[in-house]
């Protein structure tokens, strides 16, 4: 088995079940171990709550199928010690006003970790090209407030692990003319109070925005903070697991970074790289 050059862990993957995403559970962990990984997270996204799968389809995985999803990780990753670590995990939307159904997901199911992800503004999905339209009529600097605002409450509720790709408002290239640098901080010193870690989300390369979330400058500044790092490919494809690690590997060590955080039953700890 020939190791990565890349990363040793990818802790943000999706599958079939998300009906954006194709291959089975089991086809990332190969992935994974055919580039010699030592630990993969399945991640996919929780059930819509608040939109209606008719008005967003093919956005996440149906509610009765969260519990199909649970059992089938937790199988493979019995199926799979001692040859490679399978996390057991979940993108966990947050959605301001759904507080008490995201924490009834969040309490209900075995997880090693959960990550934090904002997609939602009200009905607004920021990152589906489908609704991209919905930028028109809008100052970039107050979607922009709203995005900041609603990952430092995302952070502040207990219910996450981490944040994942903390930026990925600019997905598709609405960059807000004024400094948006004091919004950043804010949602970094939330993320720090509340103890959380962030991740480097490798698939921004490939959106309109082309770089990684979050920017080079958020990351040397989470850095400074002292803010513990995972890393993410957002694979929605076997064949995407790691994308980009060796990149990221570069950037986070440019940043000053060493170790990646880790996660075995909601209990974080630190891994070399």
């Amino acid at each position: 088995m020939t190791q990565t050059q890349g990363m040793l862990i990818d802790y943000h993957t999706h599958h079939e079940r998300c009906g954006h995403a194709v291959g089975k559970l089991e086809d990332y962990i190969l992935s994974a171990m055919k580039q010699g990984m030592e630990q993969i997270g399945l991640s996919d996204h929780m059930p819509l709550l608040h939109v209606t799968d008719k008005d967003n389809p093919d956005s996440a995985m149906p509610m009765e199928e969260l519990p199909r999803y649970v059992e089938e990780a937790l199988a493979l990753k019995e199926k799979y010690k001692g040859r490679i670590e399978v996390r057991v995990g979940l993108e966990g939307d947050y959605v301001e006003g759904q507080e008490e159904k995201i924490e009834r997901i969040v309490n209900g199911y075995p997880w090693d970790y959960v990550i934090g992800s904002v997609h939602f503004l009200g009905t607004w999905d920021v990152t589906d090209f489908r609704q991209v339209d919905r930028w028109e009529g809008r100052r970039v600097v107050e979607v922009y407030e709203q995005y900041f605002d609603a990952i430092a409450k995302a952070a502040a509720t207990g219910f996450y692990d981490y944040i994942g790709h903390m930026d990925a408002i600019k997905r598709f290239g609405y960059r807000p003319e004024e400094d948006v640098s004091a919004l950043e901080d804010a949602a970094l010193q939330a993320i720090k109070k509340h103890d959380l870690a962030f991740e480097l989300n490798a698939a921004g390369i490939y959106a309109p925005c082309k770089e990684m979330y979050p920017s080079v400058s958020i990351l040397e500044r989470a850095r400074a903070y002292d803010i513990p790092v995972t890393y993410g490919s957002d694979a929605h494809h076997p064949d995407k697991i790691g994308q980009k690690g060796a990149e990221a590997k570069e950037l986070l060590r440019k940043a000053g970074y060493t170790e990646l955080a880790v996660f075995t039953e909601r209990k974080r700890k630190l891994k070399s790289f």
